[in-house]
């Protein structure tokens, strides 16, 4: 993964690579490790991850990552999106269509429906002079929220299914794509994470959770898949498969609802060439204590919406600037020594390793955070637009990063119990129970019909 590595420095969105091998149908999207087929195929009697449930399974709508087409759209900052915004409607004819980056999906005189929610223009941005619309958070790669423009007709997919359920008590997990990690290492450089029951080591965590619409794909460039935890808006229908939840019931005798069924899977996700992987144990106290793990890692990824506590370190821990950043700095290094995290000649301590070493797809965290804000653009493209120098709430977003990848690195180890969970339920022993397989109408998504939507130059959009 160096060149990735260096990708990501460079502040570039490292290309995708092909897919590797056969990938199987139900995991679309989802890259496979050199040589899984063939271990797959090594013995006739199957490994134990291979026996244990796909989350593809259990939780079976999924969307692929959406597809901006234009990276303008995007920012950390809302005033830089106004201001590319009032760059772009002030030109006209050939300069605006430049400017806008034009693709086989979109161009200035395409017409396209408004995405569900969002008070945005309809009429062909060729004519477009009206204001910025409001911008909306968006989750642009692990752990990085930033602003988007929620513009259909700036968006080459926007994925509009996921905008319909897009509300307060949604979330989104992201299934991260499968990739191989060095022997020994998980999330944070050194724990148990992504070990796999066979054996398969990933280079960082399987699920991540998000209440904000995730892009969907990991920082290496692969797609992943988004699968949110309702159906409906309003927390309604969860997006499971039917009959899990009593299935879960009746093993671990108490009422099982969609939120515990998503806090064990944080615990427990088993990351694996053919995708996600869910052990369910036949103890009830290991499914309880996976639980209160799960809890508590969401809503550190949450950012305490859960607890309605911001995640912080033990006092003495907690991570502080001792120098300011410049304006411009040209690199992020850490010194393991004195835990500090260096942003040219700026300074932040104390930085616990696991929050340095967090990978997710094989990429640190903080150096991919770092690279998208600080990478090159063209002269002269709505890409240069930006802040003149190191906005103040860089570094207080900074600060929370660290914090939410150190406490998250820190309980990678205790993760291990329930990975390796013994006793778990297979596909065989769900099949029997009429839980798998699931019915088609599982994998698509349901009709929402509570709102008009509109339509291509003002007109009322056909559900």
């Amino acid at each position: 993964m160096a060149s990735d590595d260096n990708a990501a420095r460079r502040g570039a969105r490292p290309r995708e690579p092909g897919l590797i091998g056969k990938t199987p149908p139900s995991m679309r999207g989802v890259t496979e490790a050199p040589g899984a087929e063939a271990a797959g195929t090594e013995h006739d009697v199957p490994a134990l991850d291979d026996l244990l449930p796909l989350l593809d399974d259990l939780v079976p709508w999924s969307v692929a990552p959406l597809r901006f087409g234009r990276s303008w759209i995007v920012a950390p900052d809302v005033r830089t999106l106004r201001a590319r915004w009032d760059r772009l409607t002030a030109t006209e004819g050939a300069e605006r269509e430049a400017l806008f980056r034009p693709s086989r999906a979109r161009t200035p005189s395409s017409a396209v429906a408004a995405l569900p929610g969002q008070r945005t223009g309809t009429a062909r941005f060729a004519r477009e002079s009206g204001p910025c619309p409001e911008a909306v958070r968006f989750a642009y790669g692990p752990f990085d929220e930033q602003w988007l423009l929620p513009d259909h007709r700036l968006i080459d997919n926007a994925r509009p299914e996921l905008w319909r359920v897009a509300d307060e008590p949604q979330i989104f997990a992201v299934e991260q794509a499968y990739v191989p990690g060095p022997s020994g290492t998980g999330a944070a450089g050194h724990g148990a994470a992504g070990h796999g029951a066979a054996g398969h080591r990933a280079a960082g965590p399987a699920l991540l959770v998000t209440a904000v619409l995730p892009e969907g794909r990991s920082p290496a460039g692969r797609p992943g898949r988004i699968r949110p935890l309702f159906r409906r808006p309003g927390g309604r229908e969860p997006n499971l498969a039917p009959g899990l939840l009593p299935f879960l019931t009746r093993r671990y005798g108490h009422e099982v609802d969609a939120r515990e069924w998503l806090a064990w899977t944080l615990a427990a996700a088993l990351p694996s060439p053919a995708g996600c992987r869910v052990p369910l144990p036949a103890d009830p106290e290991v499914w309880a204590a996976g639980v209160a793990l799960g809890r508590e890692l969401a809503d550190v990824q949450l950012r305490g919406a859960l607890s309605g506590s911001k995640p912080r370190l033990p006092g003495g821990r907690r991570p502080y600037v001792r120098a300011a950043v410049p304006a411009r700095p040209e690199a992020v290094t850490y010194e393991a020594g004195e835990e500090t995290l260096c942003l040219g000649e700026g300074r932040i301590s104390p930085v616990p390793p696991e929050a340095w070493e967090f990978r997710v797809g094989g990429v640190r965290v903080l150096e991919q955070w770092f690279a998208q804000r600080t990478a090159p653009a063209e002269p002269g493209s709505l890409e240069a637009i930006g802040p003149v120098g190191w906005p103040q709430e860089w570094t207080s977003e900074l600060l929370d990063l660290v914090t939410v990848l150190a406490l998250l690195g820190a309980r990678e180890p205790e993760r291990a119990a329930f990975t390796a969970a013994s006793g778990s339920a297979t596909r065989e022993e769900l099949q029997a129970a009429g839980v798998l397989p699931v019915p088609d109408r599982a994998r698509r998504p349901a009709s929402v019909l509570d709102h008009q939507e509109e339509g291509p130059e003002g007109q009322f959009a056909l559900l």
